[in-house]
């Protein structure tokens, strides 16, 4: 890390994308993502050691954090489904000694994903992650818990879950239908679906593209480096 802090422009930015089962970390300075594995037993502090290790070497001035849960005013509000405890409240700033922060992850890879006007981003992976950004201005979104049909939620019946359970014909049904009412709801210019399960799908609703879970990275980026952005 360098100091004095850089102009927004200049500062090496440190991304770090939190799932379930790796920690992955890229940064803007250059160099190849570099992974490890999480899973029930990473806690916060855990996280930060490890990617203490794997940033050995690199440079970067601040960090971006994509957190698997809700995020406000960059805190995590709730710990990790897939993870282990003590995200919640752990100074982050502190424990890695700089600027750091925190989106949802799904926002984060919606931001890296962006290219202007209205968009609705969705990832289909274990669960449903969901964002928009609408001319500039990011917002994460709990759709995923929302009642969609049989008194079950939209998570439900796009997760992977579902999927191994009624197979992809089926599967791929509900992502359609659910895709046609959020783009009716929310009326964006354009639909990124995103997350590990989107190449489950052959062809994609109307107005709607492939993300790329690398993404999440530049949006990290952004998040320290893009002035017009509003999280």
């Amino acid at each position: 890390m360098t100091d004095p802090m850089p102009d927004k422009s200049d500062r090496a930015v440190l991304s770090i994308d939190i799932g379930g089962s790796h920690v992955k970390i890229r940064s803007s300075a250059g160099g190849e993502e570099k992974k490890v594995e999480s899973g029930k037993a990473m806690t916060g502090e855990g996280m930060v050691e490890a990617v203490k290790a794997m940033a050995a070497g690199l440079s970067y001035d601040v960090i971006a954090m994509g957190y698997p849960g809700p995020v406000v005013h960059n805190r995590p509000l709730r710990e990790p489904v897939n993870l282990g405890e003590g995200w919640v409240g752990f100074d982050y700033a502190g424990a890695f000694g700089c600027p750091v922060r925190i989106v949802n992850d799904a926002l984060m890879q919606a931001i890296g994903s962006y290219n202007g006007g209205r968009m609705l981003f969705l990832g289909l992976g274990t669960g449903l992650g969901a964002a928009m950004i609408v001319e500039n201005v990011a917002q994460p979104m709990e759709i995923a818990h929302l009642p969609y049909r049989k008194g079950k939620t939209y998570e439900h019946y796009v997760g992977e879950a579902y999927r191994e359970k009624k197979g992809n014909k089926v599967w791929r049904k509900r992502v359609f239908d659910v895709v046609e009412r959020l783009t009716a709801a929310l009326q964006p210019d354009e639909v990124v679906i995103g997350g590990g399960n989107v190449e489950k799908l052959d062809t994609l609703p109307e107005k709607c593209r492939r993300g790329d879970n690398a993404l999440a990275f530049e949006g990290g980026f952004r998040l320290w480096k893009d002035a017009a952005l509003v999280v």
